[in-house]
């Protein structure tokens, strides 16, 4: 299930009812600690760290075939960077267990909310990590869309050993788009630290950019109104 950006209040009803009813709730440790206040002590909870995916995701499902309810959690939504995918490729050794995905808000999304209404047209979602996809396809993607002016949010921009990769991002779209462009850089989007800024395709690396950030570049239809950025969808006013 999706658990939104981080605030309870920007859970899903069914999420929030749900994880108040399973006997197990598994999750990345720092997604599980958001959901302190509403677990209880009753409930099992199965965490870990990064890269141990597949061992929460194989202890799920043991758990289940036992005849435990269990939820796998995932921030934003599971089925975009999340453990839904995972959990459907495992259990294809298991066809009788049940499965539900439950969806969530984004960050995409939750940050477009913050910033206005960037997203209004076409638009693409790229993740910078190179963990699970080779450089060289990500380069390749961000060109693509570039090319093709769609508004991109980019994920997992920039990490302490990962720098270059968001300058490289920036350049490719600075071929392709002017230097003025709107961006959105949001952090910690829609959690009660939200910090958000709305800059340039230019000056966008003097800002703070981090693993917790979302930065949407607009099109070049996108424009910036006040402190907030509009992608017009082509409305006669």
């Amino acid at each position: 299930m999706g658990i939104g950006p981080g605030d309870i209040e920007y859970m899903s009803l069914k999420a929030y009812r749900v994880l108040q009813q399973v006997d197990v709730v598994v999750g990345y440790q720092t997604y599980i600690k958001l959901l302190e206040e509403i677990l209880t002590e009753e409930q099992q909870v199965i965490s870990n760290g990064m890269t141990k995916e597949v061992e929460r995701c194989r202890q799920a499902i043991n758990l289940a075939l036992e005849g435990e309810e269990v939820a796998i959690v995932s921030s934003g939504d599971p089925g975009v960077y999340g453990m839904a995918g995972l959990i459907l490729e495992l259990v294809k050794e298991n066809p009788k267990l049940e499965v539900e995905i439950i969806p969530g808000i984004t960050a995409a999304n939750a940050a477009a909310s913050s910033l206005g209404a960037p997203l209004m047209h076409d638009y693409a979602v790229i993740s910078l990590s190179d963990l699970m996809t080779p450089w060289e396809v990500i380069e390749k993607r961000l060109e693509k869309a570039a090319e093709g002016d769609f508004i991109v949010a980019l994920y997992n921009p920039k990490s302490k050993k990962r720098i270059k990769q968001v300058e490289i991002a920036r350049n490719i779209f600075l071929e392709n788009r002017s230097a003025d462009t709107p961006v959105g850089i949001v952090r910690k989007a829609k959690r009660g630290d939200e910090e958000l800024i709305v800059t340039t395709l230019a000056e966008m690396l003097e800002h703070k950019i981090d693993m917790l950030t979302t930065v949407i570049i607009g099109n070049s239809q996108t424009l910036k109104q006040g402190d907030l950025m509009v992608t017009p969808r082509g409305y006669q006013l």
